[in-house]
């Protein structure tokens, strides 16, 4: 997410606007560049715009998911604090290498956001990680997404929010009948306190996008969290953590779980209104128990993926019922909107 980084799954609550920002790279171009081109051309190519961009959402939440699959995979080489060491480190030198994030200018309270937010990446990616190590992926997942759903929700303040929020319940009441004990109870509240973390990371995502150009301020909150994570990593891996084939490992799990579906759920913000990117992104419990299955065997009951089609449903439906009644309220900025949780 879980995660520096699940690209957020639900956006930050924030003011109705008039749709989402088409600004450039530093998100300070008009938010319509012109009259809105019409007839059948137009049409055609703003419909194959609109897949395209749901195919690079898509792409992103594969990514993510596929990269938590692979970190399960090497914690009996790394203890799960070195994973998580090696992927925020590792995404964070990439991310600071290709952001090139300005150091002047910025007052205090811009650090304090960027600590805030390189705190909260650390939190969740650790306790993500910890939860995956006890229980499978799928239904990590799904109970972790129970905090951007709640987000969701009470920013809502909507009769039908609260109706799906109901129908989440179910889902995890119904994934807990003789599943939690076969899940280990710890494993599952540490997926719950991810969730709580994931809450936290998207609001305080929104307002360091606020704060800083472009994907500035999580490439900096990377290198807090990969900073904050370092020496615990160090303390449970130890010389394993400099070993080639798991240098490799670490590098494919930065690639997949934070370089990759950053650019690509970034680029695909600017052709998608925020709502439609969030029921996207309410896929990754699904995307989560495939990767699961298909990496690491973890084969589900029937009552579970029942439980986590529940959860998916709960959270497509919040965020519809959630959106304002004239428009979805924009991204931070196109460039700097919040990802998902990042694992």
């Amino acid at each position: 997410m879980s995660h520096a980084a699940r690209s957020a799954s639900i956006p930050a609550p924030g003011p109705a606007g008039t749709g989402p920002s088409v600004a450039g790279p530093g998100g300070t171009g008009p938010s319509v560049a012109g009259p809105p081109a019409s007839g059948p051309s137009a049409t055609g190519r703003a419909g194959s715009g609109r897949i395209g961009a749901i195919g690079l959402v898509l792409g992103g939440a594969l990514s993510v998911q596929f990269g938590s699959a692979v970190a399960a995979s090497i914690f009996p080489r790394t203890g799960v604090s070195g994973a998580v060491t090696l992927r925020l480190t590792l995404g964070a030198l990439v991310m600071l290498l290709v952001c090139r994030p300005r150091l002047r200018g910025h007052d205090r309270a811009d650090w304090a956001a960027v600590a805030a937010f390189g705190l909260a990446l650390a939190g969740m990616n650790s306790i993500f990680y910890h939860a995956i190590e006890r229980i499978p992926l799928g239904p990590a997942v799904t109970l972790e997404v129970l905090g951007p759903l709640a987000l969701s929700v009470f920013a809502a303040r909507r009769l039908a929010a609260w109706c799906w929020a109901g129908l989440a319940l179910a889902g995890v009441a119904l994934l807990g009948q003789g599943g939690f004990e076969r899940l280990d109870p710890v494993g599952a509240a540490l997926a719950l306190g991810a969730g709580a973390l994931w809450a936290a990371y998207i609001v305080c995502s929104a307002r360091v996008g606020g704060r800083f150009p472009r994907a500035d301020g999580l490439a900096l909150a990377l290198a807090v969290a990969a900073l904050v994570t370092l020496p615990i990593g160090l303390l449970d891996a130890g010389a394993r953590l400099w070993h080639p084939a798991v240098l490799g490992l670490g590098a494919g799990l930065a690639l997949l779980a934070s370089v990759l579906p950053y650019t690509l759920e970034l680029l695909a913000l600017r052709r998608l209104p925020t709502a439609t990117f969030a029921v996207l992104m309410s896929l990754g419990p699904a995307i989560a128990a495939l990767a699961g299955w298909l990496v690491l065997g973890q084969a589900l009951h029937v009552r579970e993926m029942v439980a986590i089609a529940l959860v998916i449903a709960a959270s497509i439906g919040a965020v519809r019922a959630g959106g304002p009644a004239k428009a979805p309220p924009p991204p931070v900025s196109a460039a700097a909107a919040p990802p998902p949780a990042p694992r």
